[in-house]
């Protein structure tokens, strides 16, 4: 009992906060769900009178008036939210993060400029998937770079690369998640676990690689497979 007293207050301050987030950006937010469910709950009442019971369907009316009500304000917030972060550093790792199903999403990202152009990157069903953030003419060598990589390392498994962004080619915020979901599978679930463990050691060996001290002497090479960052 304690337990459910001390999460409702909790989602009743999300709700809040949610709802002062998103009337800074929709400032009729209030209106318009109002608006909805009042509408719902008429419609279901004056059905009611019509067919002579108007408490029971009035009753359910005003159930699903609160329904309507809230999946339009949960639409609009997550549209304001989306709103708020496009072109923020870190923006496609919140939608990665926020991936339920489906996909093993890092939201730390594979590769990174001076810039805060970033790479990620999230394995699942459909393979590979590469997401760039920033400016595509420096995030595109990246992504570029990225996928020669992977090739390298799990060559039988497909990788999509995506450049998130409104210009021609590009995957608006906002769309990225479904965009991710609808990518066709093409892999097995024993699949993504075995390119997540290869990655994953790959990952290890990089961080346990020893990184030399001072300047490049003139005349050396980077091992083949290395890249400079």
């Amino acid at each position: 009992m304690a337990r459910e007293t001390t999460e409702t207050p909790g989602r009743l301050a999300q709700i809040r906060q949610a709802y002062t987030m998103t009337k800074k950006v929709d400032s009729k937010i209030g209106l318009i769900i109002g608006g909805v469910g009042l509408l719902t709950f008429g419609v279901f009442l004056a059905i009611g009178f019509l067919i002579g019971h108007p408490i029971i369907v009035g009753l359910l009316g005003f159930i699903l008036g609160f329904l309507a009500a809230a999946i339009v304000f949960g639409r609009r917030a997550e549209r304001a939210a989306f709103g708020q972060m496009e072109g923020q550093p870190g923006a496609a790792a919140a939608v990665l993060n926020n991936i339920k199903r489906g996909w093993n999403a890092n939201p730390t990202p594979v590769a990174v400029t001076r810039n805060q152009d970033a790479v990620y990157r999230a394995v699942g069903r459909p393979g590979i998937a590469l997401i760039g953030e920033g400016n595509p003419n420096r995030v595109r060598p990246l992504l570029a770079a990225e996928k020669r990589k992977m090739a390298r390392v799990v060559a039988d498994v497909p990788v999509h690369d995506i450049m998130v962004g409104d210009g021609p080619g590009e995957v608006p915020l906002k769309k990225l998640q479904v965009h991710l979901m609808r990518l066709p599978r093409s892999i097995t679930p024993g699949q993504v676990t075995e390119t997540n463990d290869r990655l994953r050691a790959l990952g290890d060996l990089l961080s346990k690689a020893p990184i030399p001290k001072g300047p490049m002497p003139k005349g050396a090479r980077l091992p083949k497979g290395g890249q400079a960052r």
